[in-house]
């Protein structure tokens, strides 16, 4: 019998929050570990991207966290990306909001000053970047003795990124009778030794791959060369309601985001170079469906979790196989379907094929003819395919991405989560 919000022991007030965003059935992630976080228990939890391990921490943090001092929050959240701190913090407010749960975020590339208004009034929740929250300490703009319930999100990444020193002295100012909750795409080297020194007997749970409930995805492996990948893109974003193309560099990020543009799609790009407003202004108008497609990084689309994203497209495969199931994850998401396209070189095929049998996939890479072209899923927001997915030179008419993107949302996630980036030089840049 499958478990419910109520049974699994979430608060009555809670629920109603959840069921009015037409959330009635937990998630595996959710439904393993919400009885023991409610009780107050560590948890550790292996989940892979679009699982739900935001309300499966949100849930137990908006439910147990107390009343917080002037500079004293009560609950901490440390992730790695600005975009999944403001992700997070949305989700949290919404949930809290009945309960007067004052949420705030904590990440660098805008000003110190609202940050440290929000501290002087209060917060019970900071959800932060670990440099910019080791910035604020420093200050003595906070104090971390209050905290008594840390989720560390994503602790892979952080992991990545070279946050982790950061993040252990930041778990050291904290009090050691603590609750900590600790979501991760693995669970083994640095981050398990986080969990031995930073954990209390806590539960552990494994959830490798996703359900039916959790979406679905089809991979498609194509050749091409690297000249045609261009093109080849613009052919298969166009038959989409909305994309997301992962490139390996800011730099290859800019041209294409100019390239699509020119063939007459509304294209905007994030990476880390982008200032925060310019990265904002991005996403909003990505929810918005201002843009049709959202052309970043693996570090500045970590913290994308939108629904209805109907297609992702590895413009440059990913270096291993969980950067893939990361970037992967960004569609088929909250009981959706997507597609998944990887472009690939001849220079590229083998470790494509490493990346393949790592994930026990067919292998294989194919020649991006009709016979293999992707038809988009059918949900009712899907356009009709208007050409063939062959590898032909866009226009060269130049046409911009519309200005003035709206910075409202475009509807939060029912279900937020959660791609393996190359080291950033200092934890405080990417933060």
């Amino acid at each position: 019998m499958s478990s419910s919000f109520v049974s699994l022991g979430v608060p009555s007030d809670l629920t109603a929050r959840l069921v009015e965003r037409g959330i009635t059935d937990p998630y595996p992630i959710q439904a393993a570990t919400l009885e023991e976080s409610l009780r107050g228990g560590d948890v550790c939890a292996q989940a892979p991207t679009g699982s739900g391990k935001t309300l499966a921490f949100g849930i137990p943090l908006v439910a147990r966290v107390q009343r917080a001092r002037p500079r004293h929050p009560r609950a901490l959240v440390l992730v790695p990306t600005r975009e999944l701190a403001a992700q997070i913090a949305t989700e949290l407010a919404y949930l809290g909001a009945e309960r007067g749960v004052r949420v705030a975020t904590f990440y660098g590339g805008v000003g110190f000053g609202k940050q440290l208004d929000a501290l002087r009034k209060g917060v019970e929740v900071a959800v932060a970047c670990p440099g910019r929250l080791s910035d604020l300490l420093e200050r003595g703009a906070l104090v971390l003795g209050d905290v008594d319930i840390v989720v560390v999100d994503e602790a892979d990444r952080m992991a990545d990124m070279g946050f982790l020193p950061v993040v252990r002295r930041l778990l050291d100012r904290v009090g050691a009778d603590r609750q900590t909750l600790l979501f991760s795409a693995t669970l083994e080297g640095d981050v398990q030794r986080l969990v031995d020194r930073y954990q209390r007997r806590p539960t552990r749970h494994v959830l490798d791959a996703p359900t039916d409930a959790m979406g679905s995805r089809t991979h498609h492996f194509w050749r091409t060369e690297t000249h045609d990948r261009a093109a080849l893109t613009a052919d298969l974003v166009r038959t989409h309601p909305s994309a997301i193309v992962f490139c390996r560099t800011k730099r290859g990020v800019d041209r294409l985001a100019r390239q699509l543009s020119q063939a007459g799609i509304a294209t905007a790009p994030l990476h880390g170079d982008r200032t925060q407003v310019q990265r904002d202004r991005a996403l909003a108008a990505f929810q918005a469906r201002q843009v049709q497609v959202l052309v970043g990084t693996d570090v500045a689309a970590r913290g994308i979790h939108v629904d209805d994203v109907s297609c992702v497209v590895h413009f440059d495969p990913p270096e291993d196989e969980t950067t893939y199931v990361h970037r992967s994850g960004r569609t088929g998401r909250a009981g959706a379907t997507g597609i998944v396209v990887s472009l690939v070189t001849r220079e590229q095929e083998r470790a494509v094929r490493d990346i393949q049998q790592r994930l026990k996939m067919p292998t294989g890479v194919v020649a991006p003819t009709v016979e293999h072209r992707v038809t988009p899923p059918p949900p009712q927001a899907a356009q009709p395919i208007r050409q063939r997915l062959v590898a032909a030179r866009p226009e060269q008419g130049r046409t911009r991405a519309p200005k003035g993107a709206s910075s409202r949302r475009g509807g939060a996630s029912r279900q937020r989560a959660g791609a393996r980036s190359r080291r950033p030089r200092s934890p405080h840049a990417a933060a």
